[in-house]
């Protein structure tokens, strides 16, 4: 039986990937986190302690022989050292879920596993300036611990995720204004391009990484090869609820001045390969009209406990 450490894990792509994960049988599946949310599913021991504090990771976790760390919640080089440095047991393979935020822009595209990396902090990123090169840093400070510590690491780069509990106002934000009968403001000229990984294809993917021998020592993207866009999003809506959505169209600059809240580029393209994975596990990425059917039913559920519950 694997024993497997899930590090992070209770919220989106992380609880997602835990009950894909548990349908398993022959995993022993640990969680080690704050405890914010305790997810209470039968399989999976739950451990609670601050990856920040050296002495809660050594009390907390047990002494194992783990043959896959998944680490959902590295945000820093800090939090690999830390982590390496203080995790009771033996590590066979350790699997960072890092970003596609560490790539450079590019005209190159697809943007590759490797293309150029972020050397700075990003300021016009905002709040998440030092996010993808923050990350990036995380990545070579865990390939080089791992090279030196006999431990096969495996770094899983996914692009914008989208799928049941995201926090992020991404998908929900559309479902939103569908839900109020509000117009979709767009960028009039709608030409940028981007992709997405649904969170269950995620999970998918990093279960078949653990314990591969083609995933060892690799770093991979995660991304579906459809290329997406605004008006594409308005179709796939539209032919999941049937219903005809209202479109304003406004240049960039009125949106921007507007601060209408769109989630995705509006000027630039973001274009990434996930074709090295998808080669390598003969992967079959789910559609973008099937991803977001279910994600709207998910939508929709909780909406009408929430409705249930005023």
């Amino acid at each position: 039986m694997k024993k497997i450490l899930v590090i992070g894990g209770s919220y989106f792509a992380g609880r997602v990937f835990i009950e894909e994960l548990v349908k398993n049988k022959d995993v022993d599946i640990h969680l080690f986190n704050r405890g914010r949310i305790r997810l209470g599913i039968k399989g999976v021991t739950e451990h609670r302690g601050d990856r920040e504090d050296p002495a809660q990771i050594r009390s907390a976790i047990p002494e194992e022989d783990w043959d896959a760390v998944v680490d959902f919640c590295a945000y820093t080089p800090s939090h690999i050292v830390t982590m390496l440095n203080n995790l009771p047991g033996k590590i066979k393979q350790y699997l960072f879920i890092s970003t596609t935020t560490i790539y450079e822009n590019s005209w190159n595209l697809p943007i590759r596993e490797d293309a150029a990396k972020v050397s700075r902090p990003q300021p016009e990123l905002g709040e998440i300036a030092n996010y993808g090169y923050d990350k990036w840093r995380a990545e070579q400070v865990l390939i080089q611990a791992c090279t030196s510590g006999e431990i096969f690491y495996t770094v899983l780069r996914p692009a914008i995720i989208y799928g049941f509990y995201n926090y992020a106002p991404r998908e929900q934000y559309f479902f939103d204004l569908l839900r109020d009968g509000k117009p979709f403001v767009l960028p009039e000229f709608d030409l940028a391009l981007f992709n997405f990984i649904w969170v269950v294809d995620m999970a998918q993917m990093i279960i078949r990484c653990i314990g591969e021998g083609k995933a060892l020592n690799q770093e991979f993207n995660l991304s579906s090869d459809e290329l997406i866009s605004y008006p594409r999003i308005v179709e796939v809506l539209e032919e999941i609820t049937g219903k005809k959505i209202k479109v304003v169209s406004k240049s960039i600059e009125e949106i921007k001045r507007d601060r209408i809240p769109l989630p995705f580029p509006l000027d630039m393209h973001l274009v990434y390969s996930g074709s090295k994975l998808q080669q390598m596990l003969n992967f079959d990425y789910t559609p973008l009209m099937i991803g977001m059917s279910e994600t709207f039913k998910y939508y929709q559920m909780v909406q009408n406990k929430l409705k249930k519950h005023q």
